[in-house]
């Protein structure tokens, strides 16, 4: 008999990564939408892990409400909704922020300055590259939908191959369970979703799409034990509860994030405009 949760994990992954998938090849505003939901649970969840009275007291509110005015100025910017700099916005708020903390008389407003930061960078900024993946050359969803599959790709891989064949530790410091075994079974796993890419993209080589494999598997797994490093320090398992069976959503996009900046700077360099 099934276990209750082992169907409850794999019902609720299996919804996740359809809404994954139908916002992106639907229509850039379906995009737009899940995303900016999406964004708004990671920073909540981010805020609420750092959040400790008397030394780190960001206002949530306030860090979510400008990582999703990050978010919205680079989907009109990238989509090309709007011809005027829109950037300005969301430096002009990030600035007053900033300002509003000199007057919240809280305990420790460095580290609440920090972290408001880190929220944004770490989190609301690589959410709001995944536009200029998107749009990278025009409305590009297959791009975004590449960048998906290898890292869910490479997170089965690395699974199975680790469960099977894994005895040498990657990083027991951070993330005990990660093996070098389940590292390189992910990043063979990866390689040959490159060369599929490849059959189906031939606008991109394959031998590019071999790289664009194997960054996601380096900087997945990176950002895989950078959110693990959050987790260890503020002693939790999960950064939240949002997705039965599976944790919060960071902990489902915590590869993305240090993908995604590569990931874009990458395509820029191959077939940007």
């Amino acid at each position: 008999m099934l276990n209750k949760n082992f169907i409850q994990r794999t019902v609720s992954g299996a919804i996740f990564v359809a809404i994954v998938i139908a916002s992106v090849l639907i229509s850039p505003y379906t995009f737009a939408l899940v995303f900016v939901i999406i964004t708004a649970l990671a920073l909540h969840e981010f805020y609420k892990l750092t959040h400790k009275p008397g030394e780190t007291e960001v206002n949530a509110a306030v860090g979510i409400s400008a990582g999703l005015l990050l978010f919205i100025c680079s989907f009109v910017y990238a989509y090309e909704l709007v011809n005027f700099p829109v950037y300005p916005i969301y430096g002009l708020y990030v600035l007053l922020v900033l300002i509003a903390e000199l007057y919240r008389k809280k305990k420790n407003p460095v580290n609440n300055w920090a972290y408001f930061i880190l929220g944004q960078v770490y989190i609301a900024l690589p959410f709001s590259l995944l536009n200029f993946i998107l749009f990278i050359s025009g409305y590009q969803p297959i791009l975004l939908m590449a960048v998906f599959i290898t890292i869910w790709v490479n997170d089965t891989g690395a699974y199975v191959s680790g469960m099977l064949l894994g005895k040498h530790k990657l990083f027991e410091r951070i993330s005990p369970k990660k093996t070098w075994e389940g590292f390189f079974g992910g990043a063979l796993f990866a390689l040959l979703s490159g060369y599929v890419f490849s059959r189906f993209i031939p606008d991109i080589s394959l031998i590019q799409w071999l790289i664009f494999s194997e960054l996601v598997v380096i900087f997945g797994t990176l950002g895989d034990l950078s959110e693990s490093l959050i987790k260890r320090t503020e002693q939790v398992k999960d950064s939240g509860n949002a997705i039965p069976g599976h944790g919060g959503i960071l902990d489902r996009f915590d590869s993305m994030l240090m993908v995604a900046p590569v990931i874009f700077i990458y395509l820029k360099m191959i077939i940007g405009e």
